[in-house]
């Protein structure tokens, strides 16, 4: 029996104020209820079983502002659960130990000269027992592991159509594949969309419910929150950003592109992860990729912007914040203006997740699915 099997499920009404207090990075009872809708006996209820089982502890006091008694701000109790997030990627892999905060308490990330499943499983037997052994504590409370995959899902659940790299991963269920060999509940979605549900949970989903992200990597992808849950479509392909652009009209504007401009420009870079590492916004070929990408991520945020109506466009991915700081004020999203007060139209900001994006949003798969209001 796993860890996740053998602990009692929260009811609905617990997952959602989890989810709250989660994306809040704390809260009170009286905002608790206010989010949630729960009646403030339901809550105060709720809240005593939460605590009592450990999944949630009690923080500072703060002020109302009102006469009375300060409110106590509860927060997420780190140490209850634990999950490991996968990213697999075409010429790379990272691995991410998450605890039941979504704080990231290890992470490796390393290239591989192949993608087979004899490489890819040993790299991460290897890399989870060292990653368990710097945090005992999780050996116990894994609840289980998401994994993220580049391509187009092909039957809505865990069967994708992944680069040639990925052969060995491409047409079969990757969650039970992964699971059988790690002996633990796994989850899959792809890489924009995993991506999109961490950022949900501990980026810019803490400000905004609604928010469209873009996936930029070896590849072009993403996901889509609407009032903070996942829109998977009919097929689990929501969010596949870069079918927008027909590739005989336009130059699919990734991160494969770029290192294709900065080699011709004269940068010695051996593949995607080296350029990653090394990456330097002031390297010759960077400025020409914008401006090659400028219109199509123009056109893709203007559609977005049209069809969606998200209050923000988050880009994200593997791309280096400092990229990003210099391609976000290059586009543009088309509108008319018409008469003094033209619509509204979303906010374009890098990601806020801060870290592995991927390996983020994997590890938060089996935390959102086994204990937090469900998103998928």
């Amino acid at each position: 029996m796993t860890f996740a099997e053998s602990r009692q499920q929260p009811s609905e009404s617990e997952a959602r104020i989890l989810g709250v207090v989660l994306r809040s990075n704390g809260a009170t009872q009286p905002e608790i209820a206010r989010a949630t809708g729960l009646s403030q006996q339901t809550v105060s209820r709720l809240v005593n079983d939460l605590l009592a089982s450990g999944a949630l502890v009690q923080g500072g006091k703060r002020s109302s502002g009102r006469r009375g008694q300060p409110t106590v701000e509860l927060a997420i109790a780190p140490p209850f659960a634990y999950s490991l997030g996968i990213a697999l990627m075409t010429d790379a892999m990272s691995i991410a130990l998450m605890d039941f905060s979504g704080r990231v308490v290890g992470h490796e990330y390393f290239t591989m000269p192949v993608m087979s499943r004899k490489a890819v499983f040993a790299r991460i037997d290897e890399v989870r027992e060292r990653l368990l052994a710097a945090t005992p504590l999780a050996r116990e409370r894994l609840v289980g592991a998401g994994i993220g995959i580049l391509g187009p899902c092909l039957d809505g659940k865990a069967r994708f159509n992944p680069p040639r790299a990925l052969d060995e991963f491409a047409m079969v269920p990757i969650d039970e594949l992964f699971a059988e060999r790690l002996g633990l509940p796994c989850w899959a979605e792809s890489d924009g969309n995993a991506a999109a549900v961490g950022e949900s949970f501990l980026g810019a989903g803490r400000s905004f419910a609604n928010f469209v992200y873009i996936y930029v990597a070896a590849g072009l992808g993403g996901g889509i929150i609407i009032n903070n849950r996942l829109l998977r479509g009919s097929h689990g392909n929501s969010g596949e950003i870069g079918r927008m652009l027909p590739w005989r009209n336009f130059q699919i504007p990734t991160l494969e592109t770029l290192l294709d401009s900065l080699r011709k420009a004269g940068v010695e870079l051996d593949g995607l992860s080296t350029m990653l590492a090394r990456f330097d916004p002031e390297w010759p070929g960077v400025d020409e990729w914008i401006s090659r990408s400028r219109d199509q991520f123009s056109l893709i945020a203007s559609g977005i912007a049209a069809l969606v109506d998200p209050e923000a466009i988050v880009f994200g991915g593997r791309i280096p914040p400092e990229l990003a700081a210099k391609l976000l004020p290059a586009i543009e999203l088309f509108d008319d203006a018409r008469r003094e007060m033209p619509r509204p139209l979303p906010r374009i900001i890098a990601s806020q997740t801060g870290f592995d994006a991927c390996a983020v949003g994997a590890a938060m798969l089996p935390l959102e699915q086994t204990y937090y209001a469900t998103m998928l």
